[in-house]
């Protein structure tokens, strides 16, 4: 099994989870290829950023989708396609939480895999 992040990004946030504010959040796009199969899954992971030097990322407070499963393997054109409905889905789940990202406040640049 080969687990790739995508894409990984810090952006400031808002959200509660076990009665502890969180402030940032780290939201990535996951490939995982197994015996010809491939999935994408859409990451949040909330963490509390107390202070600038602070990107413990806990893992206590994680948001997940699965955007694609199938046969096959990665693809810079299915990647580009998730790439581009990437905060709309993210935003859903966190529509569903009550989460809040401040996209417009990233933490640190995009990396890409």
């Amino acid at each position: 099994m080969k687990v790739i992040d995508v894409y990984s990004q810090y952006f400031a946030a808002d959200y509660v989870a076990n009665e502890r504010p969180r402030h940032a959040v780290r939201a990535y796009l996951t490939a995982t290829s197994d015996a010809g199969m491939i999935q994408y899954e859409l990451g949040l992971s909330f963490f509390p950023h107390d202070d600038e030097e602070d990107y413990a990322v806990s893992y206590d407070a994680v948001l997940s989708k699965e955007l694609y499963a199938g046969k096959g393997r990665r693809s810079k054109k299915r990647e580009a396609a998730l790439m581009e409905t990437f905060r709309e889905e993210a935003e859903l789940l966190c529509g569903e939480s009550g989460a809040k990202i401040f996209w417009d406040e990233p933490l640190r640049e995009a990396a890409w895999g």
